[in-house]
């Protein structure tokens, strides 16, 4: 799959727009920018990258980095994992540090943050409930150094609720609606988000 975003730490940040090809960080962008649809692009900058720049760097490279303002005091979301039932874990994460001491992108400092995620034994019906349409679904990992390892959003579908979301898996490479509690069992988790 080619790279749906271009800047890295030796490769100038580029802001690019392609509906042709999205990941589900990409999906939940472009989602998240056109709800505020007065203006696509300056939207998806806004909802991209930290403070409204266009730098590899301030990009939000973490699910978490929604939920917390930058100097504009801007953010995309609210973390609402903690409200939709008392069965709900926090651990401390040290977001961009790998387990043996290393990072994941170079240059990008290690943020500690505190991840609230319900574990995938306790979705049930009433956390189902809970939900809205257009919350967005992280997949909380136990990984070091990650918050979650895909997202998607809640949809209540005519057929009962689905995890609509970008995949990457080969027989996907698109945007598929996949049965909610099917697509979250056996997973470590999932933290949970709500558009502002």
């Amino acid at each position: 799959m080619k790279n749906r975003l271009i800047g890295s730490g030796v490769e100038k940040e580029r802001f690019v727009a392609d509906f042709r090809a999205l990941d589900c960080f990409t999906f939940l962008d472009y989602v998240e920018s056109l709800r505020k649809s007065y203006d696509f692009s300056d939207n998806l900058i806004k909802t991209r990258y930290k403070n409204s720049k266009v730098d590899f760097l301030l990009r939000k490279h973490f699910f978490s980095d929604w939920t917390y303002e930058d100097d504009n005091g801007d953010r995309n979301a609210e973390d609402i994992t903690e409200y939709l039932t008392e069965h709900t874990n926090t651990i401390q994460k040290e977001l961009n540090q790998k387990a043996d001491g290393g990072t994941y992108i170079a240059g990008l400092p290690i943020v500690s943050r505190k991840i609230s995620y319900i574990p995938g034994d306790s979705i049930d019906g009433s956390v189902v409930n809970n939900l809205e349409n257009g919350d967005y679904i992280g997949i909380y990992t136990n990984i070091a150094g990650l918050d979650v390892t895909h997202t998607g959003i809640f949809i209540r579908g005519k057929n009962g609720p689905v995890y609509r979301n970008a995949s990457s898996l080969s027989n996907n490479m698109k945007v598929v609606d996949t049965p909610f509690l099917e697509y979250v069992q056996g997973k470590p988790g999932i933290v949970v988000y709500r558009a502002l």
